[in-house]
Parts: structure tokens; C-alpha cells; sequence
């Protein structure tokens, strides 16, 4: 749903007129509301627990949240505001500005998006600004197997593809089935593609 405004929105105005019920982004000067599935869902939640244990076993500077809105910038200069699915954020940058909204302008550790239909949005757009922001690490998490056949080959079978910040730019490795996928952010986790597909609850794929 495109919430229509007179004219094209600012991340400052985004802020200020974003409801409060629902999750929303800032695409394109537009309020966007995000409506995922329950599987989606059940995916978030499942990596956010995931993650969360790390943290707490390794004792690592990070929190986590599933809404953390950040600006971003596109190619072309305009702002954007997103709200990945997970957001893993260093502690000390979260409590330097502890009075301040949940919003950040400056990078994340790592940032997971779980594709849904519109999952160009993901591979391409997102994955741009992300980069433009310098997120460390950026995880697509298509457990539908729901892009083209360009990224997920033939057949589509669900993929998780995690891209690593080398020198400003995304170096890409994809994980399938009971592969473990290998996290530069947490290095001893112990979590396969596979796993993330049970998550989700759909027990047969389109």
C-alpha cells in the first residue's frame, strides 16, 4: 500500500508523518507499507532468535531488532527509508545516541532481507543502497525461491546469498540446502538454508 502525498517526501519528513501502526518504508518520495506473510515472518523471527543466541553465548557487541528504519541513498541522490527484516547494529553506536528515535543514518553490521514478491527490490535496489551505506554484511533470504532463474539458476531451489563489504563492494556467496551458511558477523553459527525453509512453516514450495 503507497500511502499518496503532494509531494515527494524527505527521510525527515518520512519520520515525522510514518504511522505507527505497521511497518513502513520510504521508496521513490512515497510512504510504502510492508505487508509480509506469516512465513516471512516466522523466517525473521526464527533468524532473530538465531542471532540473538550468539550473541548472548559469545557475549558480542551487537543488538538486534526487526525495526530499525535507515536512511539510505540511491544513485541518483534520492534519500530512502528502509526497514529491513533484521537489523544487527554494533551496541556502542546504538547507545552513543540513546535519546535519539529509532532511525540511523549511519551503516549497519549486518542487514537481512527475506524476499517476498516483490524480491527485485531486494536483489537489486536494496542491495545498491546498501552497499552505498557501507552495511558490512547483507543477507537475501529467498526461502521461496521466488527471483528469476538469472540469481537462483535452474531449477530455483531456496537460496540464501550473503554479501560481505570487500573495499566498498559486495562479494557475493550463495548457500543452499544443508549447507551451512557461512556468517562473517558470526562466525560460529551454526544455521543451514534448510533450517530457515522449516521456519518459515510452508511444508510444500509452489
Amino acid at each position: 500500500m503507497i500511502t499518496n502525498t503532494l509531494k515527494k517526501l524527505t527521510f525527515e519528513d518520512f519520520l515525522e508523518q510514518c504511522p505507527e501502526d505497521g511497518i513502513y518504508e520510504l521508496v521513490n518520495g512515497e510512504i510504502v507499507q510492508m505487508e509480509p506473510i506469516r512465513a516471512h515472518k516466522n523466517v525473521a523471527r526464527f533468524l532473530v532468535k538465531s542471532f540473538d543466541r550468539e550473541i548472548d553465548r559469545l557475549g558480542l557487541d551487537y543488538i538486534l531488532d526487526n525495526d530499525i528504519i535507515i536512511r539510505t541513498v540511491t544513485a541518483d541522490g534520492k534519500e530512502q527509508g528502509r526497514n529491513p527484516d533484521v537489523s544487527v547494529v554494533s551496541q556502542s553506536l546504538w547507545n552513543s545516541k540513546v535519546t535519539a528515535y529509532g532511525a540511523i543514518t549511519e551503516p549497519l553490521q549486518l542487514a537481512v532481507e527475506v524476499t517476498s514478491s516483490n524480491w527485485d527490490d531486494d536483489y537489486v535496489d536494496k542491495l545498491d543502497e546498501y552497499q552505498r551505506l557501507g552495511i558490512a554484511e547483507y543477507w537475501i533470504v529467498d526461502y521461496l525461491a521466488i527471483a528469476s532463474r538469472a540469481y537462483l539458476g535452474n531449477p530455483k531451489v531456496p537460496t540464501v546469498f550473503v554479501y560481505q563489504l570487500v573495499e566498498g563492494q559486495y562479494q557475493a556467496k550463495s548457500y543452499r540446502s544443508n549447507h551451512r551458511i557461512i556468517s562473517p558477523t558470526f562466525a560460529e553459527l551454526e544455521l543451514t538454508v534448510e533450517q530457515i525453509v522449516q521456519s518459515s512453516q510452508i511444508r510444500k514450495l509452489a
